[in-house]
């Protein structure tokens, strides 16, 4: 597996007058977004890698201060940047849990082998995480229910089998 960069957060506002800005984090649990360092920052203004990050929780939100950004004006650069690391930065997943990010991309199949496309993405439900199955013009959405309908992933393979009926 390549060493991709994975995007973990935005940037989405700014904080005060100090060169704070709030985050949205797509870690869980939210806080743990600041556990990964470097960042790389993909933003307007290009890519820039950040080593050291102050952040804190702000109700039920994340702020950060970011070095080099000490005022309002200049931290406003940065609203709508996404926040990456590399891959090889997040732990191991343990046996039978995934990374979204390493589903995107498979192939999916039902138990008689008939491709119903590859995952596009993800989406949380609240109740059980969905995966979006495009072939081609036509989308599926397939419940992430291990045993139910998700029989096995095989990340070697590229291919997840699913109990599906391909008409629906």
């Amino acid at each position: 597996m390549t060493d991709r960069l994975v995007e973990i957060g935005r940037i989405v506002g700014l904080y005060g007058v100090q060169g704070w800005v709030r985050l949205e984090s797509f870690t869980e649990p939210h806080k743990k977004i600041f556990s990964y360092v470097p960042w790389l920052l993909s933003g307007s203004s290009g890519t820039a890698q950040v080593e050291k990050v102050q952040g804190r929780e702000l109700g039920n939100g994340l702020v950060a201060k970011l070095p080099g950004y000490d005022d309002r004006d200049a931290a406003a650069t940065l609203v709508g940047a996404s926040i990456r690391i590399h891959r090889s930065q997040l732990p191991q997943a343990q046996h039978g849990e995934y990374y979204w990010t390493d589903l995107e991309g498979l192939e999916v199949v039902t138990l008689e082998g008939r491709s119903l496309g590859k995952v596009s993405h993800l989406f949380a439900t609240g109740a059980n995480d969905v995966l979006v199955v495009r072939d081609g013009s036509r989308e599926r959405m397939i419940p992430f229910v291990p045993e139910q309908f998700v029989r096995e992933v095989d990340l070697g393979r590229g291919t997840i089998r699913v109990d599906w009926d391909p008409d629906f």
